[in-house]
């Protein structure tokens, strides 16, 4: 994950409210304000993303990753087995890092 300082330096970003680890404000994509949360607590770089009325599309993800996250890095969005979905607020999504752990990845030719 980029530093706090890079994240909140971003012109795109609006920041809102600062925490020891991480913070939450608004990210401007192609004249959308997308309210995102950030934090880097208990072994996790994330990054949530909602809109009021839709999901975030996967063009504005990419974008997300881009101002929250290093060009070198491998994040997800998970997909949890049903049993452990939580759903806070429907037109939320999450970008997911561990700090300790490389992520696997499948071969780049199926990528």
């Amino acid at each position: 994950m980029k530093t706090f300082e890079e994240i909140r330096s971003n012109p795109k970003f609006t920041s809102r409210t600062k925490a020891v680890d991480g913070g939450a404000g608004y990210l401007t994509i192609q004249g959308k304000s997308i309210f995102v949360i950030y934090s880097n607590g208990g072994g996790w770089d994330h990054v949530s993303a909602s809109l009021m009325n839709r999901c975030p599309t996967w063009d504005e993800m990419c974008e997300i990753k881009k101002a929250f996250f290093r060009p070198d890095e491998w994040c997800v969005e998970y997909h949890p087995a049903e049993s452990e979905y939580v759903n806070i607020y429907p037109y939320c999504l999450h970008i997911w890092k561990p700090q300790r752990k490389e992520i696997p990845t499948p071969p780049k030719f199926m990528v």
